[in-house]
């Protein structure tokens, strides 16, 4: 198959690798129909990330068909259109119980080594270094997904990918951050980044019962995305001092709520 690997700081490579096969009865293989470059990607990209190693295969927001999956799986079949979550998780270890599954005890092979290094130990994520796994990556044309029972959420024959493929990474970083916010209804939310994940914040911040959301950045490009599709009202911080800016909009309070989806 092809896929996108990893050689080195800001060399990736489209190559011809070898098909994932099933290694455990928990696994499934995945015929991707769509996947995504996220953001943070761009670390890996740029050599942010210690423990790549040549032939990496990149990726960790995509979606497909199921093709094959081992005799330990009951509730994904061949045939299955799944859309992948990025962290891999058992459900079924003490994280996993706590819905903590970016944390989850199992599915990290590496564990010592992301401790060592963040600090914490991390969940297996695709495409994203020895550190949190060494699993093959979604931009390629097949993956191997273990766990499959647990992470992969089976979409309904009539959602196209483009309305559905988000919901490996992106969309719910954005809800997250929304929803960590604890939104009040009639609450101001001022959100820094007007990037994707900026974008999906506010939105998921209306969604969750704000009022009036505040998206701060100076790219005029997603500051109109951010008028035009997201619904907020926008600050370029480049032209104004955010602070004051913040203040005088919302009567010397300042806002309910802030994100921060700037990034790295």
């Amino acid at each position: 198959m092809k896929a996108n690997c990893w050689h080195g700081t800001r060399d990736v490579r489209v190559e011809q690798v070898p098909d994932p096969g099933i290694l455990n009865t928990g696994d499934a293989i995945v015929k991707v129909t769509s996947t995504a470059i996220c953001g943070s990607d761009l670390h890996l990209y740029n050599g942010f990330v210690p423990g790549m190693e040549q032939g990496d295969i990149m990726g960790h927001e995509f979606m497909g068909e199921v093709m094959e999956v081992g005799p330990g799986v009951r509730r994904l079949k061949g045939g299955y259109r799944v859309v992948v979550p990025f962290p891999i998780a058992c459900g079924r270890c003490f994280f996993c119980e706590q819905k903590l599954f970016s944390v989850c005890e199992n599915s990290n092979p590496n564990a010592h080594l992301a401790e060592k290094m963040w600090g914490h130990a991390a969940a297996g994520i695709f495409g994203y270094s020895h550190l949190t796994g060494g699993y093959a990556g979604g931009q390629a044309e097949y993956v191997r997904v273990p766990f499959a029972d647990f992470g992969p959420l089976v979409v309904p024959p009539q959602l196209p990918d483009e309305q559905v493929l988000f919901l490996s990474d992106i969309l719910p970083t954005g809800y997250s951050a929304a929803e960590a916010c604890d939104i009040k209804p009639g609450a101001t939310v001022a959100v820094w980044g007007c990037g994707p994940v900026g974008q999906f914040a506010m939105q998921s911040a209306f969604l969750l019962g704000a009022e009036r959301v505040i998206g701060i950045d100076h790219y005029p490009e997603r500051l109109a995305m951010a008028r035009d599709v997201s619904g907020a009202e926008t600050l370029d911080f480049d032209q104004v001092d955010i602070i004051d800016a913040l203040r005088q909009m919302t009567g010397g309070r300042g806002p309910d709520a802030c994100i921060d989806a700037v990034g790295m």
